[in-house]
């Protein structure tokens, strides 16, 4: 049975990006444009993994973590930080609303997916 992952990122070829390279490995995916966006995928279907951009408008990355760590089916979805962002502040913020990871963008696809296979397995 193939994993769901969900990409969240106000950044359509970002997004492009990512899928494609989740779908090369045999992932499923589901899109979210910005984090208001992503909290209505989240409807009982089942989720492995979610990847976030922190800075998207209508809800950033850090307050759609925190509402996903409210809901009893996700609470315990590893989720990774993917953003342009490297400040400390901003990942210990990460860190304490639950992430498992911090990506800084530009990645590496090979880097993703080891994360990602880390984290789903």
């Amino acid at each position: 049975m193939s994993k769901t992952i969900l990409i969240v990122d106000d950044s359509t070829s970002l997004r492009q990006v990512v899928a494609m390279t989740l779908k090369s490995q045999g992932y499923e995916v589901l899109e979210g444009c910005d984090g208001r966006d992503a909290l209505t995928k989240l409807d009982g279907c089942k989720i492995h993994l979610i990847i976030s951009d922190l800075n998207m408008p209508n809800m950033d990355g850090l307050t759609f973590v925190r509402e996903v760590k409210k809901m009893p089916n996700y609470k315990f979805v590893p989720i990774i930080m993917l953003t342009t962002e490297s400040d400390d502040k901003l990942k210990a913020d990460g860190q304490a609303a639950g992430l498992k990871a911090w990506m800084v963008k530009p990645f590496k696809p090979e880097q993703m997916l080891t994360a990602v296979n880390k984290l789903v397995a």
